[in-house]
């Protein structure tokens, strides 16, 4: 999907681009990781900077599990974890090790755009299922399940991205129950899933990876900071021995050895929660000014849900128009989003817009909404 434009550094001057699904400076904390890079180096070993074990450290692993725990509601265990750099990364992992070309991937429809490319580098077939209120449609899940035999599933359970819709306990536990009647496994990508701003979302799907078909997919790329490459995933013990034996990781040691003492700091010295706390107050003022700007100036040509957590606001267009033609023109207005037809497998969805509020301030929201207005009116 090379005509989709993605982001790299700054927007230009005076550009407020809502098409950046990414946090905004003033949220990536340097004072932080520097405190806790400091207080890793003043005890740090020598076998510290060696290549660390296959997993990934224990003492991370062991702090990891005990944020996951508090955060999650849900005990997690430190030996379900397996260190990753990121969860692109982490996709295409499993991607690679289990799967094979022509074998076929669930996804949402719609889906994370970039995902696409990642399932198409190993060969798969791409079958969506659409989502609701409720997240992944489940009845139309079986429906496919009927004539298609996955290998995998990809899902966004909790503040779905684009859609900002999250799956319901009941549809979680019913996935999990068809994943192990179908034989196929979860790969459940949760970055989201620890940015609630009202109420908690139902339990991780992570909490049920003892039923050995889940992979949770988890990220400090959107609770800390992108640059740090740092992730994990949850599953069953079995899977962690298989990621185990992948012969770059068996060859390289741990993923992410030194980020992850640096992220061990910052979650045993208290200050990973305390982002996290100021993350979700942060962004809650973020999405109410963004669903007042609509509701000012977009009521009448579009309609959503205000996202209870995440980044993304998804929107409905009256019109029956193209909103990718409509982005050319919003540039020329320095305004920006991303439309809709790209996170479509069958690039459907032309009349609908993702607008991402975590990259600007209220302010910057406001006046950004408003010089789109002109466009779909």
């Amino acid at each position: 999907m090379s005509h989709i434009v993605t982001f790299e550094g700054k927007p230009p001057e005076g550009m407020i681009n809502f098409g950046v699904g990414q946090p905004s400076a003033d949220l990536l904390p340097i004072d932080l990781v520097q405190k806790a890079t400091e207080d890793f180096l003043q005890a740090a070993q020598p076998l510290d900077l060696n290549y660390g074990v296959l997993q990934g450290d224990q003492r991370f692993r062991d702090s990891l599990a005990t944020f996951l725990t508090k955060n999650y509601g849900q005990p997690v265990d430190a030996d379900s974890l397996f260190v990753t750099g990121g969860n692109s990364q982490a996709l295409d992992l499993i991607c690679s090790h289990m799967s094979s070309p022509g074998d076929t991937i669930i996804v949402e429809e719609p889906c994370y755009f970039l995902a696409f490319q990642i399932f198409a580098d190993h060969g798969l077939n791409i079958v969506s299922v659409p989502i609701d209120h409720d997240g992944l449609d489940i009845d139309a899940l079986e429906e496919t399940l009927a004539r298609t035999k996955p290998a995998l599933l990809y899902t966004i359970p909790s503040y779905q991205n684009p859609s900002g819709q999250t799956m319901s306990a009941t549809r979680r536990k019913r996935l999990v129950e068809l994943s192990q009647e179908h034989d196929f496994l979860i790969m459940a990508d949760e970055v989201y899933q620890l940015l609630s701003y009202y109420d908690s979302p139902p339990d991780a799907l992570g909490t049920l990876s003892e039923s050995g078909t889940v992979l949770s997919l988890g990220s400090f790329s959107k609770i800390l900071a992108p640059a740090l490459r740092l992730g994990w995933i949850q599953t069953s013990n079995e899977r962690v021995n298989r990621l185990t034996k992948i012969g770059a990781i068996n060859s390289g040691g741990s993923l992410n050895h030194f980020t992850s003492h640096i992220v061990r700091h910052a979650i045993d010295l208290g200050l990973q929660q305390t982002h996290l706390e100021r993350l979700r107050r942060t962004y809650r003022g973020r999405v109410e000014a963004m669903d007042a700007a609509l509701k000012e100036h977009f009521s009448d040509h579009a309609t959503w849900t205000r996202p209870d957590g995440g980044y993304f606001f998804w929107l409905k267009l009256n019109k029956d128009t193209s909103a990718r033609e409509l982005r050319h023109k919003a540039e020329e207005m320095e305004v920006s989003f991303q439309a809709g037809e790209f996170f479509s497998g069958s690039s459907r969805m032309k009349n609908y817009i993702r607008l991402s509020f975590a990259y600007y301030n209220e302010e910057d929201i406001r006046a950004g909404i408003s010089r789109l207005k002109p466009l779909f009116v």
